[in-house]
């Protein structure tokens, strides 16, 4: 959910509403990952963008009224690795992974940061968690047998 543009919080707390309806009736989501509107290059380039401390309340609600969704991801590439690590302290389970291609939050104005499967394990454990590697259906899988898999 891309949050932080024009809505109010009335309308966020109303999308999550809709989200957690729909994932009542369905059980089809196996992650949720909230991420703030980046207004560069859009037609809002005006529009403020939301904070860390914004973004950090937004993910531990989501985490709170979502509970039937099993897995919430918080986002070094969004948010800054620093406030991805807050994060997992407020509810996140998911750091996300390396993107070799990402495209779309650059041309948004946003990202830009690389980093390294390294440095991301380095800053779960910094935090006090403990780093693992999965597939994309949340099943842990072991570095080594990585092969093909797709790891994020």
């Amino acid at each position: 959910m891309m949050f932080g543009g024009i809505e109010s919080l009335a309308e966020r707390i109303d999308h999550l509403d809709k989200i957690r309806t729909l994932q009542d009736r369905t059980g089809g989501f196996r992650a949720f990952i909230p991420w703030t509107f980046s207004p560069a290059n859009t037609k809002l380039a005006q529009v403020p963008r939301a904070g860390g401390l914004e973004y950090l309340k937004t993910l531990a609600i989501s985490r709170i009224y979502l509970d039937t969704i099993q897995h919430l991801a918080t986002g070094w590439l969004t948010e800054g690795i620093e406030v991805a690590q807050l994060g997992l302290f407020f509810g996140a389970d998911d750091f996300g992974g390396t993107l070799s291609r990402e495209e779309v939050i650059r041309a948004a104005g946003g990202g830009g940061v690389q980093t390294t499967r390294t440095e991301i394990e380095r800053q779960i454990r910094l935090a006090g968690f403990s780093p693992a590697v999965r597939n994309t259906c949340y099943e842990r899988i072991d570095p080594a047998d990585q092969g093909s898999q797709n790891s994020r």
